[in-house]
């Protein structure tokens, strides 16, 4: 029998705007094969209350810049989290704050990008679980930028520099009883073969489904 616990990882196959799940499923599935099933899916209606209580955490790489999920996913998700259930957004997922509800819950929401550069991060909460053992690290990336909430009590885990200074590159937070992630790096495939990003996945995974 199986015990370990179940991821579901959502995203776009079949009309991505930027972020095709291709390939990056594969990665993600790799990464928590020893820790985590993962069932990927693009179907928004494992949002719904029924279909997503039977996982521990839910990685959102949802590509859906021009659409939103229904009232009905939204009223799911934020009853999953908020009831325990973990939550990882990586990088393109945060397309979730489509919805005002989901902005707030997510604590910030993208504004716009440089072009893809080289970026240097640093970790800026060595104790947090997540970046436990984490040492600052170089990878090409978008470099996202971003507006964070007055309301929300998140803890920045990672910066990268700018020319304009640092900017938040990752942050987690407590949503009622839920844990949620988000983690700026993850614009292709290539992106999840750096060693210490795939270590931040895992972690970040591990937290929100409460190994950890």
């Amino acid at each position: 029998m199986d015990h370990r616990k179940k991821a579901l990882l959502l995203g776009d196959y079949t009309h991505p705007d930027w972020h095709p799940l291709q390939g990056v499923d594969a990665e993600i599935s790799r990464i928590f094969h020893d820790t985590m099933t993962v069932q990927c899916s693009e179907n928004r209606n494992m949002l719904l209350q029924e279909n997503i209580t039977g996982f521990d955490v839910c990685i959102c790489y949802m590509d859906d810049w021009k659409g939103k999920v229904s009232p009905q996913q939204t009223a799911g998700l934020l009853s999953y989290v908020s009831n325990g259930g973990g939550l990882v957004i990586i990088h393109n997922g945060i397309s979730l704050q489509n919805r005002y509800e989901l902005k707030q819950m997510i604590g910030a929401k993208f504004l716009h990008h440089p072009p893809y550069a080289p970026l240097e991060f640093t970790v800026t909460a060595e104790s947090h679980p997540v970046t436990e053992g984490i040492s600052g690290f170089t990878m090409e990336e978008e470099p996202y930028q971003f507006e964070f909430g007055s309301f929300a009590e998140t803890k920045v885990l990672l910066e990268y520099q700018s020319e304009e200074g640092p900017k938040p590159a990752a942050w987690a937070h407590r949503y009622g009883l839920g844990r949620i992630v988000y983690l700026m790096p993850g614009h292709h495939v290539p992106s999840f073969a750096h060693e210490t990003y795939r270590q931040l996945i895992l972690q970040a995974g591990k937290w929100a489904a409460r190994y950890v």
